[in-house]
């Protein structure tokens, strides 16, 4: 059996149709209605030219015009592609030239970006502009002047572009083969497009080989059911679309029959989250490390702990660190349910972690096991308990090369003992026991007097002190030692903890080397919309501020 996204997609409308798939603002979708949409798009693709292997921008906030647009690029074996929304001109000009993108959806808010970058496109041949208007309004009367303004050429709006073209399925054969694209900033140097088989990213972070052994295909033979549970999983998905954690989320709860449930405008506001976890009886929420938790957290404390969250199942966590101190306050005010911090990549897809017996807050680890290992410099798996820093590296299901950049590709993509290894740039080393203890990546180690200090470990433990909202941690020139760690903190309001104090805090969990040696305040950490740091600016920022209390 062959797996494409866009007949699992089917197969699974096929099944549940009147079941609700997706939750807007005030829009809510069934399977059908969705399929419907998705169909419609498809053909308005398609009628531009539009096919296989052609890559369509994809530049909205959370909605269903963000799925129904991915879902329509599958049907006709075109390549959606995510563009982050907060790109200025410039770094969109690059991304769609880079992308070769010969179509774009963008919402009329980020349009006036969009459009001073529009000489990177490839073509035109096709332009949408989602509008906001009332989401039960599927075309009103000025719908085929709305796109009026943008500066985008040939643009249309988007309801319109759905209420003018024809529906139904008819679409040509695909295969498992078909492409899908995640474009990742990371957290240094520029966006690069990563390139999947469906099949691939299917297994890899879709829902495909899940823990729940309900079988891989939608239906088994018979008509039994296969992995389509009965109810669905009710997921709220806080992460931008934009970002792979976001859509991988969303899509393996639509190929379970779940139903996905997004924030009013795709923003991200705490008490909001609560009141929709009340309101839709979500069953889980996955967000992004501390940035998203802490906030929640705060939220549920300060007023909205009388809300009835008795439906919440699971907290997902991945892409960012979540501290030792924000998972004891997880379990302290959402007692009962599952926390899982989860490691991944663009370049892995879902990887998995787990929790030490003993130590239930800690960092989450990896064990050795048949696709995943630690290769060494000459990429061999590094002999369990032997202390030396390797490669995390991931078999299996990885992604086919990074869109033209066959430099990068053979750095990330490596053959080794007969199998395809993806090395997505984490150091690690290997216990006797077989436990993965992920270091970071080594582009951001910090090197002090020849020692390597990974930023994330310094984080988690700063984020443990009661004063401390958020942390960046980044290496700033010193004559004698090369670098010196630098810590850029985020203070609870009214509070600013000394240098002296954190390290005397930090003592107990990090040896020597590893500590501060400078601390520099912010009002606010700059994070990516999904949660990820900031690290270029925190390290310009961290050079041209005074420090707190002085240089250890």
């Amino acid at each position: 059996m062959e797996f494409n996204l866009a007949d699992l997609f089917e197969a699974v409308v096929d099944t549940v149709p009147d079941t609700t798939a997706m939750v807007a603002d005030r829009r809510r979708l069934t399977y059908a209605d969705l399929d419907d949409r998705a169909d419609r798009l498809a053909h308005h693709l398609l009628s531009a030219g539009i096919g296989h292997g052609d890559r369509v921008g994809v530049q909205l906030a959370n909605g269903t015009e963000y799925l129904e647009t991915m879902l329509a690029c599958f049907k006709v074996r075109a390549v959606p592609v995510n563009v982050n929304y907060r790109y200025v001109s410039d770094e969109l000009r690059y991304l769609y030239a880079d992308a070769g993108l010969v179509g774009l959806v963008v919402h009329r808010r980020f349009a006036a970006g969009a459009a001073g970058a529009a000489d990177g496109l490839a073509e035109h041949r096709a332009v949408l502009v989602v509008e906001d208007r009332d989401p039960t309004d599927r075309a009103g009367d000025d719908a085929a002047d709305a796109a009026d303004g943008t500066g985008l050429e040939g643009a249309v709006d988007y309801e319109a572009a759905l209420a003018g073209a024809v529906p139904g399925r008819a679409f040509g054969p695909r295969s498992a083969d078909d492409l899908y694209c995640v474009y990742t900033g990371g957290t240094t140097g520029m966006p690069k497009g990563v390139l999947w088989r469906h099949e691939d990213i299917f297994f890899a972070a879709m829902g495909g080989g899940d823990p729940l052994t309900l079988g891989d295909a939608i239906t088994e033979p018979g008509q039994l059911p296969g992995r389509v549970l009965r109810p669905g999983i009710v997921a709220l998905a806080i992460p931008p679309f934009m970002h792979a954690s976001g859509h991988w989320l969303a899509f393996s709860n639509l190929f379970g029959g779940g139903t996905v449930v997004t924030l009013p405008h795709g923003t991200f506001d705490p008490g909001v989250v609560w009141a929709t976890v009340e309101a839709e009886r979500a069953n889980a929420i996955v967000l992004v490390g501390d940035a998203m938790a802490v906030p929640l957290l705060d939220a549920l404390e300060a007023g909205d702990a009388g809300r009835d969250l008795s439906s919440l199942l699971a907290v997902g966590s991945g892409g960012a660190v979540l501290s030792p101190s924000t998972k004891r306050r997880l379990a302290d005010l959402l007692p009962g349910r599952i926390v899982a911090d989860l490691f991944g990549s663009s370049e892995t897809g879902q990887v998995g972690g787990e929790q030490l017996e003993g130590d239930p807050f800690g960092a989450p680890h990896l064990r050795v096991n048949e696709r995943t290992d630690v290769l060494d410099d000459r990429l061999e798996p590094v002999v369990p308990g032997s202390g030396v820093v390797g490669r995390l590296a991931r078999t299996g299901h990885v992604p086919l090369a990074y869109l033209g950049d066959p430099e990068k590709t053979a750095a990330t993509f490596v053959e080794s003992g007969g199998r395809r290894w993806s090395l997505p740039g984490d150091l690690a080393t290997v216990g006797a026991d077989g436990v993965i203890t992920v270091l970071g990546r080594g582009s951001l180690s910090i090197n002090t007097g020849g020692e390597k200090v990974f930023p994330d470990e310094v984080e988690a433990a700063l984020k443990g002190h009661p004063d401390v909202v958020d942390a960046i941690v980044v290496g700033v020139p010193d004559e004698r030692f090369g670098q010196q760690v630098c810590a850029v903190v985020q203070f609870r309001p009214g509070r600013t903890v000394g240098l002296d104090e954190l390290r005397a805090f930090l003592r107990g969990s990090l040896t020597g080397y590893k500590l501060p040696r400078r601390v520099v305040a912010t009002e606010a950490i700059v994070r990516s919309p999904a949660g990820k740091p900031d690290y270029p600016w925190a390290a310009a920022f961290a050079r041209s501020e005074p420090p707190v209390g002085g240089a250890g």
